[in-house]
């Protein structure tokens, strides 16, 4: 009875380095049938009963695994944002500030495009904002902005240009998906993408024009690397340019 010493694995001493590997195989095993089943048919299908027959399991080891099924449907939306965090190229350095924003939209997008059924479950539960590999994605995303900001590039301020760009994303995808598929324009995609551009960034770096609020927010971003001044000196001074850069 193969299916039983699976089960029979699952539950060795969480002490034993084996059962620990093996476990991991089968937590593994049970959210990759999970996207096959939620791909091919829809998140109805994604039932612990069906999941368990195309792991080769018997359904309990599903509850001894991940609770419940809203526990599995979870664990399938982590395995879904870390996959979309590898798949993200990270350039410290990039020659082209605003191409790189276009660039890791256009990634986010076409993630969500090869991938419908489980970026919808990804993004189908606030809750899930709390996913360390969803916070880690966004890290990546505040890096870019930063790099914006401290080129004065940078129109609104970093944390609204972050939410700017992670919904235009968002909702460019869940919108396409939305549509029957004779009537999905590529032209939306891009009349988004460069509306999100034009909506956070300037034509020119903010810097180089009249005016105190590029030059605050570009040294807004840098001031936490410098050691000049002292705390209560960087939070006054913090505060000046928040006025400085709100004032435009």
């Amino acid at each position: 009875m193969p299916r039983r010493s699976r089960d029979r694995d699952d539950a060795a001493p969480a002490g034993s380095d084996t059962a620990a590997t093996g476990r991991e195989q089968t937590r593994r095993r049970v959210i990759e049938a999970a996207i096959d089943l939620l791909e091919r048919e829809g998140r109805d299908a994604v039932t612990t009963r069906a999941v368990a027959v195309a792991a080769g399991l018997q359904p309990p080891a599903i509850y001894r695994l991940f609770g419940d099924k809203d526990g599995l449907l979870d664990a399938v939306a982590e395995h879904g944002f870390a996959a979309f965090l590898a798949a993200k190229h990270v350039d410290p350095d990039p020659q082209d500030l605003i191409e790189d924003l276009r660039a890791g939209w256009d990634l986010a997008v076409e993630f969500g495009l090869a991938n419908p059924a489980l970026y919808t479950l990804m993004y189908s539960e606030p809750t899930r904002a709390t996913s360390a590999a969803f916070k880690a994605g966004m890290e990546i995303l505040m890096g870019r902005v930063r790099r914006l900001a401290a080129g004065g590039w940078l129109r609104v301020d970093e944390e609204l240009a972050a939410m700017i760009i992670h919904a235009t994303a968002r909702g460019a995808v869940l919108t396409w998906l939305s549509q029957p598929e004779d009537r999905r324009d590529p032209a939306l995609l891009t009349t988004l993408r460069e509306s999100m551009v034009a909506a956070v960034t300037d034509r020119q770096p903010a810097v180089q024009e009249a005016g105190p609020a590029g030059a605050a927010r570009a040294l807004r971003v840098a001031l936490p690397e410098q050691t000049t001044l002292s705390a209560a000196e960087q939070h006054l001074l913090r505060e000046w340019l928040d006025r400085l850069a709100a004032g435009d």
